[in-house]
C-alpha cells in the first residue's frame, strides 16, 4: 500500500466513524426525548392511580356508612311495627 492509498484508507474510516457517532448521538437524543415522554406519562398515570385509590377508600366509607343507615332504618321500621301492633 502507498501512502496515499493509506490516507485514503484511513479518511474513509475517519469519515465512517464521525458519521456513526453522528448517528448514534441523534439516537440518544431522540432515546432521552422517548424517555422524558415516558416519565410524563407514568406521572400522569400515577396522579390518576393515586385519585382513584383515594375514591376507592372513599367508596369504602360510603357502603360502610350505607350498611349503618340501613341498620339504623331497619330497626326504627322494626320498632314502628312493635308500636302497630300495642
Amino acid at each position: 500500500m502507498t501512502e496515499d492509498s493509506m490516507a485514503e484508507g484511513l479518511t474513509d474510516r475517519l469519515e465512517q466513524l464521525e458519521k456513526s457517532v453522528r448517528r448514534a448521538a441523534e439516537t440518544i437524543a431522540r432515546l432521552r426525548k422517548e424517555r422524558d415522554s415516558l416519565q410524563a406519562k407514568v406521572a400522569g398515570l400515577e396522579a390518576k392511580l393515586g385519585a382513584a385509590e383515594a375514591d376507592r377508600t372513599e367508596l369504602a366509607g360510603l357502603r360502610q356508612e350505607r350498611k349503618e343507615v340501613l341498620a339504623q332504618v331497619d330497626g326504627i321500621i322494626k320498632e314502628l311495627d312493635r308500636l302497630d301492633i300495642q
